[in-house]
């Protein structure tokens, strides 16, 4: 029990007794920017029916904070997961891959 606490507390001395969450990634495309400070990018994901064995496309939207107004509709973005930002926002805005063709 000892070396359980020297551990947690050596670990709080050098500011890293908290536990570092793995946080998911994930990558889609702005759908809209019309909020401010917020984007809506939609996640496409592929996977085969386990009874029908066909293959089904999965398309998820998520709301994302943007703090500057960077990603514009059509831009491929990376997301990444975060603590709650508002009633709908769980998601920040990490980089954009590309961006959209502007005509």
């Amino acid at each position: 029990m000892s070396e359980q606490t020297e551990k947690t507390q050596a670990g709080d001395a050098t500011g890293t007794g908290h536990l570092e969450r793995h946080r998911r990634f994930m990558q889609g495309t702005v759908v809209s920017d019309k909020m401010d400070k917020t984007i809506v990018v939609q996640v496409t994901r592929r996977y085969r029916h386990p009874k029908y064995k066909k293959y089904v496309n999965e398309r998820v939207r998520y709301k994302a904070h943007d703090e500057t107004n960077d990603a514009k509709m059509g831009d491929k973005v990376r997301i990444i997961e975060s603590r709650p930002i508002s009633r709908d926002k769980r998601w920040r805005l990490t980089s954009v891959l590309e961006r959209a063709p502007t005509l």
